[in-house]
């Protein structure tokens, strides 16, 4: 993954949890959250005669599953790369997003994740539909943002 050398703008909301610090860079979770987005749009092969190259089939050919995308091996390999807490954190951003916690919980999110911590778990997060959302959601509901690191959009 390139290193980006910005500033990151981290916004605290009224009513955020304490002086909360996550371990995951924000560059981390930036990466992770496009590459799960890119996952959940592939669809199924529609077109098994396309073009030569990537500009006659007007580049759709990037959105079909197929073995030789690397969309998902780039999300296993974000995921996989996190320290254990770092992992401990994203699930339980994913619950918070999802719904399954409010941010006055987050401690007990935390505490969760950590009880069923292992070695299932990138499989778990990489078969969450709408897991890019989950981790934005949750995000903002602990104050941060991610603008200062929208990848492929600078």
């Amino acid at each position: 993954m390139k290193a980006l050398s910005l500033s990151v703008t981290v916004c605290h909301a009224a009513g955020t949890v304490g002086n909360l610090m996550l371990a995951i860079p924000l560059e981390k979770l930036t990466y992770i959250i496009t590459k799960a987005r890119e996952f959940d749009v592939e669809v199924p092969p529609v077109d098994e005669d396309s073009g030569s190259n990537p500009s006659d089939d007007a580049e759709w050919d990037v959105l079909q599953e197929s073995p030789d995308n690397p969309t998902y091996q780039e999300l296993v390999d974000a995921i996989n790369s996190l320290s254990d807490l770092e992992r401990i954190e994203l699930l339980a951003l994913t619950w918070l997003g999802r719904g399954d916690y409010i941010k006055e919980e987050w401690r007990e999110a935390l505490a969760e994740a950590r009880r069923i911590h292992d070695e299932k778990e990138t499989d778990y997060l990489i078969g969450t539909p709408l897991l890019a959302d989950y981790l934005e959601e949750a995000l903002s509901q602990l104050g941060y943002s991610l603008e200062d690191f929208e990848i492929g959009r600078m």
